[in-house]
């Protein structure tokens, strides 16, 4: 690579500053959603009004606001700014936990919670990152922020546990509402107040192609796979706290230990395993791996839990989780058509709150209804379905999307120079931009060649 081109790679100023300061607002924002799921299910009997099914569904309800949110507030942004609707959605956010923390009812709790998910600000964060990133610099400024959402998953399984048993669930929700306002103010700080929104496909929704890529297959088979991961995860923590506390006997302030534990060495088992796969070109052996892992983990709680098994079981269970977490959206990126990854993820974040949502509530219907055996048997039966799906996927190429600039080149000449470069899959001009999205081999493509298309005036 020449030394032209790895300058193309290196953040400037402003993009550092931009990607910290959005990967910080979105840490702190997901941090305060994450740090009920370890507690909530262990103190909502002291609500009023509290049944299994409400506790499910109080757990699921923010990724119901959040699935049906997340795309409209995306366009809304396109239309009047980023910045009033980041602004709206934290101050939501704020509201939903202070109710929530306020609240002694099972009733009172869901109303926060889905206020809290009506701050659906995901998409927009991600779209202001594209306004302050270079195309060339945009995949690793996703993936820094997708690293944080992360560490806030690992982190608020420690916070919530030791939270609530100094200030109770209530003091969980005020601390998230403290997390809101310490976002306000990096995001007034940090951001610059005046922008360019780009107008780019990759990033951006673009409604007149959701329903074709709706039902394209290969996106349609990842959508219900992030869509199950979510269910299962969440039907899975309406009973994991109580299966810890009260079958295993681990009082309230030892359970954050616990959960470093079992996240942590998950997420060192899972590195090698989500490399290896990656350098060999087997995604596919090592995610219908780890689905059937889950799967098993589940079948074998739903059977027999005690001292040695529940730790093992769960411990298989969140590294094939963190594994499959980090390979769907990368294997989303990958098989998407060219120049739509923006409406794709679109679609993929809505599936992914939805399965929250629907994990809830499933898994506040089985612990009633069927108890903790049956939910995990439940769980387990959906999860093989789910890998059954997987069998029939194709593991990705090497691909990477990349755009370039047209500049004042004739169209049919352009596409007809990018073309006959080595390593261009597929090519993408739509009318009225100035934009190129194209396809490559990251083994194969001959990136010199590129080079003169990148920023060009």
């Amino acid at each position: 690579m020449t030394e032209n081109s790895q300058h193309l790679n290196h953040f400037s100023l402003l993009e550092k500053r931009a990607i910290a300061s959005v990967a910080s607002l979105y840490g702190f924002r997901m941090l305060g959603l994450f740090m009920v799921l370890p507690v909530m299910a262990l103190y909502f009997e002291d609500y009023r009004g509290s049944t299994p099914f409400l506790l499910g569904l109080s757990l699921g309800i923010y990724g119901f606001t959040q699935a049906i949110l997340q795309i409209p507030l995306g366009l809304l942004s396109d239309k009047i700014g980023r910045r009033p609707v980041i602004l709206f959605g934290l101050i939501i956010f704020i509201l939903g936990s202070v109710v929530a923390a306020l609240s002694d009812s099972a009733s009172g709790l869901i109303v926060g919670r889905a206020l809290q998910g009506m701050g659906a600000i995901a998409s927009t964060l991600m779209a202001l990152v594209t306004d302050f990133t270079s195309e060339q610099n945009r995949t690793k400024a996703m993936a820094a922020i997708g690293g944080t959402i992360g560490i806030s998953f690992v982190v608020a399984m420690i916070l919530g546990p030791l939270i609530a048993v100094a200030a109770g669930l209530s003091g969980v929700f005020w601390m998230t509402a403290v997390l809101g306002v310490l976002g306000i103010v990096i995001f007034t700080l940090t951001i610059p107040k005046t922008l360019t929104i780009h107008k780019n496909r990759e990033t951006q929704t673009d409604l007149r192609q959701i329903g074709i890529l709706f039902r394209e297959p290969k996106l349609l088979r990842l959508n219900l796979g992030i869509f199950c991961l979510h269910l299962a995860l969440m039907a899975a923590f309406v009973v994991i706290p109580t299966v810890l506390s009260k079958e295993l006997g681990i009082s309230a302030d030892n359970l954050w230990w616990v959960y470093l534990s079992l996240l942590g060495v998950g997420f060192v088992a899972m590195l090698p395993i989500m490399i290896l796969s990656e350098k060999l070109n087997r995604q596919k052996h090592s995610f219908v791996t780890a689905i059937a892992v889950m799967a098993g983990s589940m079948m074998v709680l739903g059977v027999s839990r005690n001292s040695l098994v529940t730790p093992l079981m769960l411990l298989a269970f969140f590294t094939a989780f963190n594994l499959l977490e980090a390979t769907l959206p990368s294997w989303l990126s990958k098989v998407c058509p060219v120049g739509n990854r923006g409406t794709a993820m679109g679609i993929y974040s809505s599936s992914q709150f939805m399965g929250a949502f629907v994990g809830g509530v499933l898994g506040g219907w089985g612990l009633g209804h069927i108890g903790i055996d049956g939910l995990f048997m439940l769980l387990a039966a959906i999860l093989l379905l789910w890998c059954l799906l997987a069998l029939t996927m194709q593991s990705p190429k090497p691909l990477q999307t990349l755009v370039l600039q047209v500049g004042n080149s004739n169209p049919d000449e352009f596409v007809k120079i990018i073309s006959n470069i080595v390593g261009v899959e597929d090519i993408l001009l739509v009318e009225g931009e100035d934009l190129a999205y194209i396809k490559v081999d990251k083994k194969t493509v001959d990136l010199p060649s590129l080079q003169p298309f990148f920023n060009r005036k």
